[in-house]
């Protein structure tokens, strides 16, 4: 068994999170066995591991809400009706841990997240993106990286506006490059 954080009050409830910060007490510029593996504290920052997430998702259908926060305490979400990780791969870490999210719905953040579905993950460690350099090393973070990123939840925590370009924890679509977030949750529940 692994020790998950539960979000049973938002919008009903039932959600697992899977990635939660909130304090940058945590480092989450990690290599990859980390990011397979999970890291962290349900009770505390987390990251709770692509192939958890994988065999969680992998047999039901699952929605995602990612619930953002900044440092002025102003909130936004956005909703996907569809989530999954790698679910035809028959083996999910040779597939890189594929996201795949459909069905947007806004929730004040915007989708920063699409341009990053069906992306492979990207640690410092395993470059997998289609950019020339390594957009992990480049963005300080792991993450579904394209060429390179809309969305950075794994960067660094840099507490608010940033000078350097696109390595905090950034949603793009709500904040831009040069904000790092104060919160994020990432969860999901069955559809």
């Amino acid at each position: 068994p692994v020790p998950v954080f539960c979000d049973m009050t938002t919008e009903g409830g039932k959600w697992t999170v899977f990635q939660k910060r909130f304090n940058g007490s945590v480092s989450f510029f990690r290599g990859w066995n980390d990011y397979k593996l999970g890291f962290g504290r349900a009770d505390g920052e987390y990251w709770l591991g692509l192939q958890n997430l994988h065999l969680l998702t992998l047999k039901q259908k699952y929605e995602l809400r990612v619930d953002l926060e900044d440092f002025e305490n102003n909130t936004a979400a956005a909703k996907y009706a569809e989530f999954s990780i790698s679910p035809n791969a028959v083996s999910a870490e040779e597939d890189g841990y594929t996201l795949y999210v459909a069905g947007f719905e806004d929730g004040g953040a915007g989708d920063s997240l699409s341009y990053h579905s069906g992306q492979k993950f990207s640690t410092f460690d395993r470059d997998q993106d289609l950019f020339v350099q390594n957009c992990a090393a480049l963005s300080s973070g792991a993450f579904w990286f394209r060429s390179c990123h809309f969305a950075n939840l794994n960067g660094f925590y840099l507490g608010g506006s940033h000078l350097s370009y696109a390595n905090g924890i950034n949603w793009a679509q709500w904040k831009g490059f040069y904000y790092s977030l104060k919160r994020t949750e990432m969860k999901i529940r069955r559809a």
